[in-house]
């Protein structure tokens, strides 16, 4: 079985949600308590195996780019003042052995062009998809779950959670059935009202595809807006290559919301090793009004 060492984070997106906040900085760069949501993802991404690091990246995106560089006058100022916990801090955000690609996505066109934009940089490989949106708080961390269902089993694999059913209208929702003991997609439907729902098993920001997706997703018939949805490319893959619905462990937050950002944001602080405790204290002496 091939191994997987290639990562893509589709980042070009605009934020809208976070204005006037995003504005300026991308939402990926927004912190949950010290680090921002984008390492996060990596950091999943390494734990995984992955050391090629693709972002397809968009206007005002620099500061991802800037974030994994080396910031040679931070180390050396940081060196000077004796602040090596911090110094570790920076020099650690990315280790020497990964890489980082960042390829522009001129238009906004969806999450399977953005997805399409990664081809030159992975070939025919198989490879991973992370959404920073998506914060999975687990360990190990959820792809390294996935990468061994796709190691043992040879499918693509699909990140999925059970959602409340008015909420299919948000996600991509699953038809599945049961194959030795895996959980088979036999369909895919982007966004479908409740009463449509094949079921209540929504995507949520963790794939696992095949090279041959990008084929997929250049006989996808643009919708709304000219956009290419990455649903619609696997929906076409489902005929002819094996795709498994893995249940994630862990917390999933849905950072891609003001609500969702804030529950990461308060039980990331309350677990933090500098400010969990204060935190804690601090939250009881200040209950909700």
């Amino acid at each position: 079985m091939q191994a997987i060492r290639k990562a893509v984070f589709p980042v070009a997106g605009m934020g809208t949600r976070f204005l006037p906040a995003t504005k300026a900085s991308p939402k990926e760069m927004l912190p949950i308590v010290d680090k921002p949501l984008i390492q996060y993802a990596v950091e999943e991404a390494l734990e995984a195996g992955m050391t090629d690091l693709i972002f397809i990246t968009g206007r005002n995106k620099r500061a991802i780019e800037d974030h994994f560089d080396k910031a040679y006058e931070l180390e050396t100022e940081l060196e000077i003042r004796n602040k090596e916990k911090l110094l570790e801090a920076v020099q650690g955000i990315l280790p020497k052995w990964a890489s980082c690609i960042y390829i522009r996505q001129p238009e906004a066109l969806g999450l399977g062009h953005a997805v399409l934009c990664a081809r030159p940089a992975i070939g025919n490989e198989p490879f991973a998809v992370l959404l920073a949106d998506d914060l999975i708080d687990s360990q190990p961390g959820a792809l390294q779950h996935m990468v061994a269902h796709h190691q043992s089993t040879g499918a693509s694999v699909l990140g999925v959670e059970t959602v409340a059913r008015e909420e299919t209208g948000n996600y991509g929702i699953v038809e599945v059935r049961e194959e030795a003991g895996c959980q088979r997609v036999v369909s895919m439907v982007e966004k479908p009202k409740p009463e449509a729902a094949p079921s209540t098993l929504a995507v949520v920001g963790r794939y696992i595809l095949p090279g041959s997706i990008f084929d997929k997703l250049l006989e996808v018939r643009p919708g709304a807006g000219g956009e290419i949805q990455l649903t619609d490319g696997i929906a076409a893959l489902l005929k002819e290559h094996p795709v498994h619905a893995l249940p994630l462990p862990g917390t999933r937050y849905d950072c891609g919301s003001k609500l969702g950002y804030l529950k990461a944001s308060v039980d990331y602080a309350l677990k933090h090793h500098e400010v969990g405790t204060a935190f804690a204290h601090w939250l009881r002496a200040h209950p909700a009004r």
